[in-house]
């Protein structure tokens, strides 16, 4: 059997293994490496802080993940399909290293946040004319 998620060592160990396959992927790891140019060394802290929150409540997480995906849509369009292998990623990710509640409440966030964020910025496209 395996551990739910229940410590800040488990989220990073989460964020990092999710991650690593992101960087491995066709489809995501050219926006991440090429489009976002992500500071791996700035951007993980601030996950693990949005994963800790999200998924133990902590409050460690103050920021808006909106602004910049929309910024990032700008640059180059994301799509459902960018978002549905987003959420193929972590829920595999979860389902490989944890089971437990603590690990169902991270998998149906990350579906949640993910529609919501690809609606809103689906939305300002629409509303913006940005193609």
């Amino acid at each position: 059997m395996k551990k739910d998620i229940e410590t800040r060592a488990e989220i990073v160990l989460l964020v990092n293994t999710f991650y690593d396959k992101v960087l491995k992927d066709k489809q995501l790891e050219y926006i991440f490496k090429n489009v976002a140019r992500v500071n791996w060394e700035t951007h993980l802290p601030v996950m693990y802080d949005f994963w800790e929150n999200i998924i133990l409540f902590t409050g460690s997480y103050q920021g808006n993940p909106m602004n910049f995906h929309k910024h990032l849509h700008f640059i180059k369009p994301l799509t459902e399909s960018h978002f549905h292998q987003w959420n193929y990623l972590f829920t595999s990710t979860v389902n490989e290293l944890f089971e437990g509640p603590n690990a169902d409440t991270a998998k149906q966030r990350t579906v949640s946040i993910s529609r919501i964020i690809m609606q809103n910025i689906l939305a300002y496209q629409r509303d913006n004319k940005v193609k």
